[in-house]
């Protein structure tokens, strides 16, 4: 089965994840679609395959001895910001220009708005028509991860051992809560789960949430006077106190922010909910602290427990994990050259399950798919990419052998 096929069979499957909630996987369709990854990758050869009780996909393709054990990662999940039910995919080949995604509904996807297009000229991209996204987050991983692994037990070149996981609920940032890093046994693994062709990526954002809670008091507005403390006002004169610059629409690279993702509001209380990002460690600890200041200014101005803030820590930079073990960020890039792939060393501005893993003891770097416009409805992936990724996840594997 080639990497296209796969990845078509596996988009079919509806696997949106639910922060909401409180199972393991938060949607029983991941295990639907896991069930059915199991049977494929016992069909190929690899007979330890299982999924435990939570979700979680192992499986291993013994290599040569002496040989390092290498995992390889990807999650099974969809992102919630997008609906992932009943895609219809369609396969362009790209020329350049505008790409009408649906005739019925005048869908296009304009060139002038995803730049990165032009890098797909001449390629064959596979698209949806414009109303869900993709899933190439991150099931072109899975794709290339089991191809790799179904022709490497057809060639039988000699290779490292693969160890093999697939993860539910990573795009709600619980893809590592219940991985077996112990039974894992792997020295080392990468994330496939990254985005463009060659990107490789060893350092992601330090990241919090925030959740900001406004209590006022409620009057009818004609006796309001000296009596009424609307939570409302009070809410976004908290938002405005923050930093204008440290928007996510004024940010790039290394530069962190804060971002407002949800508000509600009436007279009497307020919400806002926010995650806090950044790659320094001291400038993540400094927008954090900027929170609590401004909920101290307030409480101060408004009363004492007119503001509750809520801060949370999500995950941290897995540079400092990695930065000790280089040699396996310069092994990936020695196989992207190898099959003619130029490495992109990019920072991530988001986070991986190879965060948490490598802070779990297990280094995992991320290497890319394929994907671009991740959790929307331009969401597209080239064929092309697909097939790099698993020549270059061959390549690694083989390498380690020599």
């Amino acid at each position: 089965m080639t990497v296209t096929e796969r990845f078509l069979n596996y988009v079919s499957y509806e696997t949106t994840s639910d922060e909401a909630s409180e199972t393991c996987p938060s949607t029983p369709d991941q295990k639907v679609l896991g069930a059915a990854i199991v049977d494929e990758m016992k069909s190929i050869g690899i007979e330890d395959a299982h999924m435990d009780e939570n979700g979680y996909i192992y499986g291993t393709v013994k290599g040569s001895e002496n040989a390092p054990v290498i995992g390889l990662i990807a999650h099974m999940d969809t992102a919630p910001d997008c609906s992932g039910k009943d895609i219809r995919t369609r396969i362009v080949e790209y020329n350049g220009g505008d790409i009408l995604l649906n005739e019925e509904k005048q869908i296009l996807m304009q060139a002038k708005d995803y730049p990165n297009l032009a890098h797909s000229i001449g390629k064959h991209l596979i698209v949806t028509d414009g109303t869900t996204l993709l899933g190439a987050d991150d099931k072109a991983g899975i794709a290339a991860i089991l191809t790799a692994a179904e022709e490497l037990l057809k060639e039988g070149t000699p290779h490292a051992t693969l160890r093999i996981g697939f993860t539910p609920d990573e795009e709600i940032g619980r893809g590592a809560d219940r991985f077996d890093v112990a039974g894992f046994g792997a020295d080392y693994a990468y994330t496939v789960d990254g985005g463009g062709l060659g990107e490789l990526e060893y350092e992601n954002f330090n990241a919090a949430s925030a959740v900001v809670t406004v209590y006022g008091r409620n009057v009818h507005p004609g006796s309001a006077k000296d009596i009424m403390i609307n939570s409302q006002h009070i809410a976004m004169e908290f938002h405005g106190l923050l930093p204008v610059h440290e928007r996510p629409e004024s940010t790039f690279a290394y530069e962190g922010f804060s971002h407002l993702c949800e508000m509600h509001g009436e007279v009497e209380k307020s919400t806002l909910e926010y995650i806090i990002r950044d790659h320094s460690r001291e400038k993540f600890e400094r927008k954090k602290e900027i929170f609590t200041e401004i909920a101290r200014f307030l409480n101060a101005k408004y009363g004492e427990g007119t503001i509750e803030l809520t801060l949370r820590d999500s995950y941290f930079n897995m540079k400092e994990k990695i930065e000790p073990v280089m040699f396996i960020v310069e092994n990936a890039k020695q196989a992207m050259l190898d099959e003619g792939v130029a490495p992109k060393v990019v920072p991530i501005r988001g986070g991986t399950d190879g965060a948490r893993l490598s802070y779990e003891g297990l280094p995992c770097p991320n290497i890319f798919t394929g994907g671009e416009n991740f959790h929307g409805r331009f969401e597209y992936v080239p064929i092309e990419d697909m097939e790099a990724c698993v020549r270059v996840l061959k390549r690694i594997l083989t390498n380690a052998a020599k």
